[in-house]
C-alpha cells in the first residue's frame, strides 16, 4: 500500500504478485481473471500483464471474464484494449488466454448457488426488506481452480466503495440479486451510501459472495484521477477491500465549504451513455446547493442507456418516492433500473401528488430534447456551452468538474437532508 499522494511502482506491483502468487502453487492449475469493463479507470493491463508473467507458463488455462454486470458485451478488440495490450499480441504471447463477457440475462450461462431467507435480508438491511431473495452467478467460476479479481476501488452510489465481492456481484451475478440491491441502495439513497463502507448493500454482497464456494483472491487497486496507482491491497475479497476502501476515502473524496449553485460534470468518453455517465450526478449532489443545477456535459452520449433505454424512456428519471407512492404501478419494472433512475435524479419528496425534486439535473448530451423533457430532465445544447466560462467561479457557486465520475464531492458540514452516515 502507498499513502495518498504517494504512487506504487511497477516493480512492486511485481513483488506482490509474485509473494501472492507463487508459481509453484499453480501447476496445471485452472484460473480465472474477473476483470471490470472500460467504465472504470485503473492500471488493469498492468497487473493482467504481471500475473500472465508471473503464473500464464505453468497454469492449464488463464482466462478472462470481464464483469459486465448489465453493461454490453465487449469486443476481442474492447477487452484487448482493457488488458493493455493488442489484437496481435492476444493472438500470439497471450493466445492461451481466452475471454469471456459475463451474460447477466442468459438463464443458460447462471447458476444458482443459494438463497437469502427473508430473516438474512432483514438482519443484513436492518428492516429494510424482508424477502426471499435467489443467488445466481455466471457457473464459469465453477469450471476454475482459483478465480483472481483484479479492479479498482472507488466511492460508490450504489454499495458504498466499489471492488471486493462487487465484482462478483453484480459483476458476473445473475438479475434477482442484482435488481434488490440495487433497489435497496436506492431505498437508502445515494447520498446516505456513497462514500460509506458497511453499508446495507455491501453487507448484502458479501453475504452473497461468502455462497460462492470457489477459491478467491483479490487485487484492490485505488487510482489518481491522474490514472497512476496510488495503492494496491491483495487478498479475500472481503481483506483486500477493507484495505483498498480506507485508502480511497482518503484518496477519492473532495471535500467543499459551501454548496454550489451551479455544477457542472465534464464526463469523459468512457461514459459512453446516460446509464454509466448519471455517476457525473452520483459523485457530486452531495455539493449542489437546494434548488441549484447539476449539468451532465457529454455530447459524445446519445442514447439513455444501450441496454435498457427503453424501460426507462417509460418510465422517466424521478426520486424515491415518486415510486414508493406509487409502488403497486412501478414495482413489476426492473428494480434496479428504478434504482437508476432515482440516483440521477436525486433526493425529492411526494407533496400533495406532486414529484418535489431538490435539484435540477439538466442533460447537455446528444440526446434530443424531446427525449429529456420526456424522461423527466432539463435540457442544454452541449453546443451552447463552452467548459472555460464555468472555470475558476467557485467563490461565485459555480463548480466545474473537468473529469467527473470517480471523484466524490462532500460538503466538510454535512446538510440536514442528506440524513448523516450509515
Amino acid at each position: 500500500m502507498a499513502a495518498p499522494g504517494g504512487s506504487v511502482s511497477t516493480e512492486q506491483v511485481s513483488q506482490l504478485i509474485a509473494q501472492a502468487l507463487p508459481a509453484g502453487d499453480y501447476h496445471g492449475k485452472k484460473i480465472l481473471l474477473i476483470v471490470p469493463d472500460h467504465t472504470r479507470t485503473a492500471p488493469v493491463g498492468l497487473l493482467f500483464k504481471t500475473i500472465f508473467q508471473q503464473i500464464g507458463a505453468v497454469t492449464q488455462h488463464l482466462d478472462v471474464l470481464v464483469a459486465l454486470g448489465t453493461h454490453p458485451a465487449m469486443s476481442e478488440e474492447a477487452i484487448c484494449q482493457r488488458l493493455e495490450i493488442s489484437v496481435a499480441e492476444h493472438q500470439g504471447e497471450f493466445k492461451k488466454v481466452r475471454f469471456f463477457n459475463h451474460e447477466w440475462d442468459n438463464p443458460a450461462a447462471l447458476q444458482e448457488i443459494g438463497t437469502l431467507t427473508p430473516a438474512d435480508v432483514s438482519e443484513l438491511t436492518g428492516g429494510l426488506f424482508s424477502l426471499e431473495v435467489p443467488v445466481e452467478i455466471n457457473k464459469l467460476v465453477f469450471n476454475y481452480d482459483q478465480i483472481i479479481i483484479v479492479g479498482p476501488v472507488f466511492p460508490h452510489e450504489v454499495v458504498g466503495f466499489s471492488g471486493g465481492n462487487k465484482y462478483l456481484f453484480p459483476g458476473v451475478g445473475g438479475p434477482k440479486i442484482l435488481n434488490f440491491f440495487h433497489w435497496l441502495g436506492a431505498v437508502v439513497t445515494n447520498p446516505m451510501i456513497i462514500g460509506n463502507k458497511w453499508t446495507p448493500v455491501r453487507k448484502v454482497v458479501d453475504r452473497a459472495g461468502a455462497l460462492v464456494k470457489v477459491d478467491k483472491l483479490c487485487f484492490c487497486m485505488v487510482v489518481a484521477p491522474d490514472k497512476s496507482l496510488v495503492g494496491i491491497s491483495s487478498g479475500t475479497p472481503e481483506a483486500a477491500w477493507d484495505a483498498a476502501s480506507e485508502l480511497s476515502r482518503q484518496a477519492h473524496i473532495l471535500y467543499k465549504e459551501k454548496p454550489f449553485q451551479t455544477v457542472l460534470s465534464n464526463m469523459p468518453p468512457m461514459y459512453d451513455d446516460l446509464w454509466v455517465a448519471g455517476k457525473g450526478m452520483y459523485k457530486l449532489e452531495p455539493v449542489v446547493a437546494d434548488g441549484g443545477e447539476l449539468i451532465i456535459y457529454a455530447p459524445h452520449v446519445t442514447e439513455i442507456s444501450v441496454t435498457h433505454g427503453q424501460v426507462i424512456e417509460e418510465i422517466g428519471y424521478h426520486c424515491r418516492d415518486y415510486f414508493l407512492t406509487q409502488w403497486d404501478q412501478f414495482k413489476h419494472h426492473p428494480w434496479g433500473i428504478l434504482a437508476h433512475s432515482t440516483h440521477v435524479r436525486g433526493i425529492g419528496q411526494m407533496e400533495n401528488g406532486v414529484e418535489q425534486c431538490r435539484i435540477q439535473v439538466t442533460l447537455a448530451t446528444g440526446i434530443p430534447e424531446a427525449i429529456c423533457k420526456k424522461i423527466n430532465l432539463g435540457y442544454r445544447d452541449p453546443k451552447s456551452i463552452n467548459l472555460e466560462d464555468f472555470a475558476n467561479r467557485e467563490d461565485q457557486g459555480v463548480l466545474l468538474v473537468r473529469k467527473a465520475g470517480e471523484m466524490l464531492y462532500h460538503l466538510k458540514q454535512q446538510p440536514k437532508w442528506a440524513g448523516g452516515t450509515v
